[in-house]
């Protein structure tokens, strides 16, 4: 049977539920009610061909009635006579369809999740309407994090570490857990002048609301024997904070930036140069080093549309960096070590060179193979030093 049932009802209402629509309606969303319910039912010639399932089925309908209304229509057959079958479904009221889905409850605890942002901070309703299914998630949370929206309202740019806050039964980790719905409840609430928009996603929250963060490293070796920073029979491999290392005035002409560790620790010796340790993603922690932009930096990443994705990025804050093991001579004369590279790239990059686009074009394109990717690592050691002496 294709005829529409209580349980068809149920999971119609239950799709309602799980879009959040029906939370939403209690804070002054949508009106949703009375709402009228898709219902199929049997056509003139099934009501004569299959009569009594038709019958069966409107018993079912009617049994179940309670949280629904049934609006019944009047059907003269001509062999049958007159009979009264359904022509919609209702469902009144909001209580309804939640007592018919059992959600009454769970409603109950959404109700009290309103009332209290609307005594404490009614500017966040409108986002309990946007965002009605995560408020609910975050009900057992929900009266801490507004007292840490009202913390952060007379406490503007603190200046400390969350470690710091001192509120009752709120600790670090509650914060750091919900940093991505603070971020957007701060963000509603708090004047524009506390808030520095520079820094976006979790990675820049602290700094958003003038918490204080963990200080960016820089990670680098000096390549040049002639040129050490420690005493000689140390490890020249350092680590600094973003501002040390912003702060150095270093005897190097040449900046190496690689992203595999191993090749960081293993990069030969190299006259009058340096090696960073890469971080993917994102170069603030050299960013605030101007000294970098009066060196050759050269820069060495996987060959795959994300290696050339982060060049891209890169010559965003160092314009002129120059691609190092990067090339179609290099890709195809390590074709027996090629890999698969999971979800590839496909953003047009604007900031890359002539011959830089072409093999990125031809590995998202999958010209060389579906995917081809060749990791920095895989690269013969003696292949790169032939490079580095060319260079």
């Amino acid at each position: 049977m294709t005829w529409t049932t209580p349980a068809n009802l149920k999971t119609q209402v239950q799709k309602l539920w799980d879009r959040g629509v029906l939370l939403a309606s209690m804070t002054g969303g949508e009106s949703l009610f009375p709402r009228r319910m898709p219902l199929k039912g049997p056509d003139s010639r099934e009501l004569s061909e299959r009569f009594p399932e038709v019958r069966d089925w409107i018993a079912q309908l009617s049994a179940a009635a309670g949280f629904y209304r049934i609006e019944w229509r009047s059907v003269n057959h001509r062999v049958l006579g007159n009979n009264e079958i359904p022509a919609a479904i209702w469902i009144d009221q909001l209580a309804d369809a939640l007592g018919l889905i059992g959600k009454r409850r769970a409603a109950e605890q959404f109700a009290a999740l309103i009332e209290q942002t609307g005594d404490k901070r009614p500017e966040l309703l409108p986002w309990l309407t946007k965002r009605p299914m995560r408020a609910f998630e975050l009900a057992e949370d929900w009266p801490r994090l507004l007292e840490i929206i009202g913390w952060l309202l007379q406490h503007p740019r603190p200046g400390i570490y969350l470690r710091q806050i001192e509120l009752p039964g709120i600790h670090t980790k509650l914060i750091e857990k919900h940093r991505g719905v603070l971020s957007e409840l701060f963000d509603l609430v708090l004047p524009k002048d506390f808030i520095d928009e520079r820094h976006t996603g979790i990675g820049g929250f602290c700094r958003r609301y003038g918490f204080l963060d963990k200080p960016l490293r820089v990670r680098f070796r000096m390549l040049d024997s002639h040129s050490r920073l420690l005493p000689a029979q140390a490890d020249q491999d350092i680590t600094l904070t973003q501002e040390a290392f912003a702060s150095l005035v270093l005897p190097v002409s040449k900046v190496f930036i690689t992203e595999n560790e191993i090749n960081f620790l293993a990069f030969p010796h190299v006259s009058d140069a340096m090696v960073v340790f890469g971080a993917g993603y994102g170069f603030d922690n050299l960013a605030a080093a101007p000294w970098l932009r009066e060196k050759q930096i050269y820069y060495w990443g996987d060959i795959d549309t994300h290696g050339f994705a982060i060049l891209h990025q890169l010559r965003g804050v160092f314009p002129h960096v120059v691609s190092f093991l990067m090339d179609q001579q290099t890709l195809l004369a390590h074709r027996a070590l090629w890999g698969v590279e999971k979800q590839p790239e496909t953003a047009m990059l604007g900031r890359l060179n002539a011959e830089e686009s072409l093999l990125y074009d031809q590995l998202r394109h999958n010209h060389w193979g579906v995917s081809v990717r060749l990791e920095q690592e895989r690269i013969g050691f003696d292949f790169l030093c032939d490079v580095l002496r060319r260079l």
